[in-house]
């Protein structure tokens, strides 16, 4: 991945925590329920001219000729007469006057912007095949970005308090099964309701998206999913196999795992990220890891586990805490074009200085100079409440210890002895169907695009689903998390090629992210 697209990929990432979701259907045969669908269904999309979203905070916005709309949706598809969500939208028409359709676009997550994400997407494509034959198309999906209602569980204060999201990343303390049923009345309050956090699994956005696809005018649909996106490009291929003309689904977890299988997995390649990086760094001069490889993770525990108690100054108004060091880091971990701007941040803590790292920590988390957050991880935070497995305080614990055994360096050196699951206290049951299906009926072959040394979905996760889904599997040599973004002359023709052409590559294709890149 070349350094000028490191700003691609920071805006781009988040934690992705895999697992399919289940629903409750409406009666299909009900013909009351398929005239109210029906309405959704016929809708007409208004696109006007706007500026595209900035890809992250403080950066300006990306060139491109954009234009935005609003879909209706039924916020409960079980009740289409009732509630509605509205979802934003984002359309960079395609370069060439013979135009095949949409490709529609989803970034991850779960909660990140697939409206901030379409024009970073075209710009990546933007000599390729696809954007000329293609409008690339994104949407936030329901509670996330600029649809509503929004999934809102913190105010900025408690966001820059390192405000909690997980058990595992929590630094040194835990969740109380107080503050887990205050976090669930919290997210209700603020969000619009117990109503609309049980309406923001990947199912319901996943039919918000076979609308959006009828909108469009779209017969079949064609997209293109990262990270979190090839669970609802997955999940959407289950639900609506004879609406799927192509399917790019690029970094992927195993969709037969349990949550806690996945965590460790994904720790796992984290933590691996995290050595390698150390590899690299000992070439270089004044490593801030040290000379030893083997040494580097208790090098970094010295230097940021007294952070848990005394965190560092960064600027005139906020220091870099603990859990903010180890976002600043590992956002880094997502690309190996990361690792001279993660080790220079590493390098200025032990100067006693934490602005770098903070500056980090705050790409991830959205945060602008004013100090506003997007609301990406609390939607990630709701929407994996009802994707995922219910923990109870055993299993949250054991989760906890087999992560800190996976990755490490994110250890905050306390012991782990009573964690609990966030939303332990959930006001709605989850969701979730435990297993994705074998054979998906009349579903066109798809493509899984797995980078070989992705430390944020491991490749042993996209050669998985490549064969959930009986599709076509490119293993991309690197490392880095997914290839979309990379600007890889092999990745790229390989995807247009199936996207424009609907050809499969080979068993035996490769591509190598250290060769040439796109011109």
């Amino acid at each position: 991945m070349r350094l000028r697209a490191v700003p691609l990929m920071l805006a781009a990432c988040a934690s992705v925590l895999l697992v399919l979701s289940g629903c409750v259907a409406i009666d299909a045969a009900s013909p009351e329920s398929d005239a109210l669908l029906g309405q959704f269904y016929g809708q007409t999309l208004e696109f006007t001219a706007c500026e595209a979203p900035a890809q992250a905070p403080g950066l300006p916005p990306p060139d491109v000729a954009a234009e935005c709309a609003t879909l209706e949706v039924p916020l409960d598809y079980a009740n289409p007469s009732g509630d509605t969500a509205r979802i934003a939208v984002l359309r960079v028409t395609a370069r060439g006057d013979d135009v095949t359709g949409s490709v529609v676009v989803n970034p991850g997550g779960p909660g990140m912007s697939g409206v901030a994400f379409a024009p970073i997407l075209a710009l990546a494509w933007a000599n390729s095949p696809v954007t000329e034959k293609f409008d690339i198309v994104g949407f936030d999906p329901r509670g996330v970005g600029a649809s509503t209602p929004a999934i809102d569980c913190y105010t900025d204060a408690e966001r820059d308090a390192d405000a909690k999201f997980t058990s595992y990343d929590s630094g040194a303390e835990d969740w109380t099964e107080n503050e887990t049923r205050d976090l669930a009345e919290q997210c209700a309050d603020r969000s619009g309701g117990e109503h609309v956090l049980a309406a923001v699994g990947t199912r319901d956005v996943a039919r918000d998206m076979d609308v959006l696809r009828e909108a469009l005018g779209d017969e079949q649909l064609s997209f293109a999913g990262l990270s979190y996106g090839t669970r609802l490009g997955a999940v959407y291929a289950e639900m609506f196999p004879e609406n799927v003309r192509a399917l790019v689904l690029d970094g992927a977890l195993d969709p037969g795992m349990s949550t806690h299988d996945l965590r460790v997995q994904q720790f796992e390649g984290i933590g691996r990220s995290f050595d390698q990086m150390a590899n690299f760094c000992a070439t270089q001069a004044d490593c801030p890891l040290g000379t030893d490889p083997a040494a580097a993770t208790t090098e970094f525990q010295n230097l940021v586990q007294p952070l848990v108690e005394s965190p560092a100054p960064a600027t005139n108004s906020r220091d870099l805490t603990f859990i903010g060091a180890l976002s600043g880091v590992i956002v880094g971990l997502y690309s190996d074009a990361a690792w001279p701007i993660v080790l220079e941040g590493i390098s200025e803590l032990k100067a006693g200085n934490g602005a770098p790292l903070l500056a980090l920590r705050d790409a991830l988390q959205g945060r602008a100079a004013d100090g506003t957050s997007s609301n990406d991880l609390e939607s990630l935070l709701a929407i994996n409440s009802l994707d995922e497995d219910r923990h109870t305080p055993d299993q949250e614990t054991a989760l906890k210890r087999a992560v800190f055994d996976a990755a490490p360096f994110i250890d905050p050196g306390t012991a782990v002895e009573n964690s609990r699951n966030g939303c332990e206290n959930w006001p709605v049951d989850p969701t979730l169907n435990p297993l994705l299906a074998d054979e998906v009926d009349g579903l066109a072959d798809t493509l899984v695009v797995s980078v070989t040394g992705d430390g944020i979905t491991p490749h042993a996760g996209g050669i998985a689903l490549a064969e959930a889904l009986g599709g076509s599997l490119l293993r991309v040599e690197g490392e880095q998390h997914g290839a979309s973004l990379a600007g890889n002359a092999c990745v790229d023709r390989i995807v247009a090629a199936y996207l424009v052409n609907l050809e499969s590559p080979t068993p035996d294709a490769r591509c190598d992210l250290a060769s040439a890149p796109t011109p």
